[in-house]
């Protein structure tokens, strides 16, 4: 069997690895996804985008790569589509006009339940199976013949958990993966590591990242230990740093206290602040959210992402009760997502 795959980002090439695992040997994947597994048309680094403005720069290539990804379909017998939805939806439109019998599967659906419910719609009429890792999604769609619940990929990717706080020398900082996040967060994390004697600060670089883009993009990193293993550095640490995103997530499921910071351009804050009308950003908190409970933990924004508001909360925050609320995420979510969509997939 072969499989056109559309896999823009970093967290949803993570979660392809996973999925790999439960997939018939003789299924080969074509399309864009990590070059680690298989041969990819594009290397995902020239990929990366962040907000409205980096996304407009690009938008010539974006239309080149759909026309391509189409044709590469006509060979294929299923085609995956992974997160990305602002590629990723105009895609599954112009495949399913192109091939309307094929079938379309999506793995973690656009955050409709967020903003753009209209997206919701165009799933349903675009996409054969929908594969959701939120367990509160389901209620906005209407063919509830067509989604599924399947668990969330992290629970298949995280082999330990902490059940009780202890404080260990070292401390994480995620600075995220796109080039706007790294930049806009670096500067700040200096300042705290420098703040923080006695202890091993352990950065979080993607391995997808040569030595130039990493002094370019990072700058001066030499307070800081370098690590690819974002898992066991969580494990390891006492405490996180963390920009907004899946990490965010990985941290509360695995017990590592943290607080989150975001700092986009002012444009694209502007206009994510219009339209998304939610109480949070960070998943683990409107999971708590939906669940009537208040936030696992602290949330900064733009100019409040200062040295002191995270240092503060590095202070003052009650552990112990982070604890506490890991577990009880881990059982909201149930359990992983990979072996299920590797069923539906090969059904």
């Amino acid at each position: 069997m072969k499989i056109l795959v559309s896999a823009l980002e970093t967290s949803s090439n993570i979660h392809l690895k996973e999925l790999k695992k439960h997939l018939n040997e003789d299924i080969e994947l074509v399309g864009v996804f990590d070059k680690e597994l298989g041969n990819p048309i594009y290397d995902l680094t020239a990929l990366a985008i962040m907000g409205f403005i980096d996304a407009l720069k690009k938008l010539k290539f974006f239309f080149k790569l759909r026309d391509e990804l189409v044709e590469l379909a006509k060979d294929c017998d299923k085609v995956l589509l992974m997160d990305s939805s602002g590629f990723n939806l105009p895609l599954a439109k112009k495949l399913k006009q192109t091939y309307p019998n094929k079938e379309i599967i999506y793995y973690i659906l656009p955050q409709a339940w967020a903003w753009k419910k209209k997206r919701v719609e165009k799933l349903q009429q675009y996409c054969t199976k929908l594969c959701s890792i939120i367990p509160f999604e389901q209620e906005l769609y209407s063919n509830k013949k067509m989604i599924s619940y399947v668990g969330h990929p992290l629970l298949d990717e995280i082999t330990q958990f902490k059940h009780s706080y202890e404080k260990t020398d070292k401390i994480v900082f995620m600075p995220g993966s796109r080039k706007t996040e790294i930049i806009n967060h670096m500067s700040v994390f200096r300042q705290i590591a420098r703040s923080i004697p006695n202890k091993q600060h352990i950065l979080i670089i993607p391995s997808k990242f040569d030595d130039a883009y990493i002094k370019k993009t990072y700058g001066d990193i030499s307070d800081f230990v370098v690590s690819n293993d974002a898992h066991q550095s969580l494990i390891d640490a006492e405490f996180g740093f963390i920009c907004s995103g899946t990490a965010t997530l990985e941290a509360s499921l695995i017990g590592t206290p943290f607080v989150m910071s975001y700092v986009a351009k002012k444009f694209d804050y502007f206009l994510g602040r219009m339209f998304v009308k939610l109480p949070y950003i960070g998943l683990a908190n409107i999971f708590f959210d939906k669940m009537g409970k208040n936030a696992i933990h602290k949330e900064f924004f733009q100019e409040e992402v200062t040295s002191k508001n995270l240092l503060d909360e590095y202070t003052n925050m009650n552990k112990n009760r982070f604890l506490d609320n890991s577990k009880v995420l881990r059982e909201y979510l149930k359990n992983g997502s990979s072996k299920n969509v590797a069923q539906i997939i090969q059904n």
